[in-house]
């Protein structure tokens, strides 16, 4: 594995979106570098230009970057407008060309918007419960955040872990 600077994170945020008891799934295109054909939620990398065009929130920082790039992220990716986002889990991962990556899981509320897919991004999208969930060859650990979703629904709180499919 090449040597990374340990410091320097790739930052991605995804959206488990929230529309009738049901949660937006879509299918990788096959010609994705990262993980070609799996079904995932969506979502994507922070940018600076998120959060370096806009005034600052206080004298120092910027405030809701995440929460800003996860909404333009998902009008982008998917056309819709989310809301109420909310943090679910947190993961990472040093990919094959030794990047690091950070990635933020949120959920969020369906807000407007019809399904409009980039095919450069993504080639099918279904609206899912957590049965029906496990019939699509999700990216690992996909069905375990669609699990801590229901379950923080439910007021039930808890780390991520694994959950049988």
């Amino acid at each position: 594995m090449p040597e990374t600077n340990q410091y320097l994170h790739e930052v991605a945020i995804t959206a488990i979106i929230i529309k009738d008891n049901k949660y937006l799934i879509t299918r990788r295109s096959p010609n994705k570098k990262r993980f070609p054909g799996k079904w995932t939620v969506p979502g994507g990398k922070m940018e600076t230009s998120d959060y370096l065009k806009l005034p600052k929130d206080t004298q120092f920082y910027w405030y809701n970057v995440l929460e800003r790039t996860l909404k333009r992220e998902t009008k982008e990716e998917v056309g819709l407008e989310i809301g109420n986002v909310e943090y679910v889990t947190s993961l990472a991962r040093v990919h094959e060309d030794g990047s690091p990556s950070l990635v933020i899981s949120c959920m969020a509320d369906f807000v407007s918007g019809e399904v409009k897919l980039r095919p450069e991004e993504t080639d099918e999208f279904a609206w899912v419960s957590l049965k029906v969930a496990k019939k699509y060859d999700l990216l690992d650990g996909i069905y375990d955040e669609l699990v801590m979703v229901e379950n923080k629904r439910k007021g039930v709180r808890e780390e991520w872990k694994r959950h049988s499919a």
